[in-house]
């Protein structure tokens, strides 16, 4: 006896999804939004940065894709509700996949423990987490049966990366915070899983340090660069059909250079 196979598109796995993407301006947020419209999904590109945002539709536009940009500010309920209902209205009246990648990186201050600032501390969690959260907590009304979500967190979470307090504080919460989601969306067939990427070659990441291209490298397995499309690969995979038993766990993505 066969296997039940997932409904299917022109593109051969899956028939066309409504996606959100946040933080979708530029970094790993474009490339999210380019790997899910080559996949042949209708693509919801939000970012604060509405211009970044807008330009990033634009590429998916240009390619034969279906996308639409979206400003959200993603620590405001409000406006996180007015992104839920537009984007469910570009889609259709339903929402099938969000990837919650909206967080600040590169602008975050390395700092001893004791010298971060506490208002950068409020800054870092507001996006970083609580973005999250209100992010879904504005789209389940909007959630297809079996719709897919995925947070991004970090794999210094596992290295508890020092004069980062705030910034791996925040993103070991998006962890717990998938955990609770699971548990609460499962019974509506949703799967909330997390992406934690180790150092990757982004723009932000470039601009951080002279030696970006290798830094870590040495202490990977793979003994290359992290690029942007390794994290979109395991993203698009944990948002596919084949992914639908798997839920409330954190795939680390940095080329083996920790075990968990």
């Amino acid at each position: 006896m066969s296997n039940p196979t997932p409904e299917t598109g022109s593109h051969g796995s899956h028939a066309p999804r409504t996606v959100l993407i946040t933080g979708a301006a530029g970094g790993l947020g474009r490339a999210f939004a380019e790997g899910f419209a080559a996949a042949g999904d209708r693509v919801a590109v939000a970012d604060i940065n509405l211009a970044g945002a807008q330009e990033t539709a634009e590429l998916l536009t240009t390619s034969g894709a279906q996308a639409k940009a979206f400003q959200v500010d993603v620590t405001s309920p409000e406006s996180t509700e007015a992104l839920a209902a537009a984007v469910a209205e570009f889609g259709g009246g339903t929402i099938d996949v969000v990837v919650n990648n909206a967080a600040i990186y590169a602008t975050v201050t390395r700092s001893p423990l004791e010298e971060i600032d506490p208002a950068e501390w409020d800054l870092v969690m507001g996006v970083n987490l609580k973005g999250p959260w209100l992010v879904t907590r504005a789209v389940s009304p909007h959630l297809s049966e079996n719709a897919r979500i995925v947070n991004l967190s970090s794999a210094t979470v596992m290295s508890g990366s020092a004069q980062w307090a705030h910034y791996v504080a925040s993103k070991g919460g998006v962890i717990a915070l998938t955990r609770v989601m699971a548990k609460e969306l499962g019974t509506r067939g949703i799967t909330v899983n997390a992406v934690a990427p180790g150092f990757t070659l982004t723009e932000a990441s470039l601009n951080l340090m002279d030696d970006a291209a290798t830094y870590g490298v040495d202490r990977g397995s793979i003994k290359r660069a992290s690029q942007p499309e390794d994290i979109v690969g395991a993203t698009l995979f944990l948002a596919s059909p084949q992914a639908g038993y798997i839920t409330g766990q954190t795939l680390v993505v940095d080329g083996g250079r920790q075990f968990i």
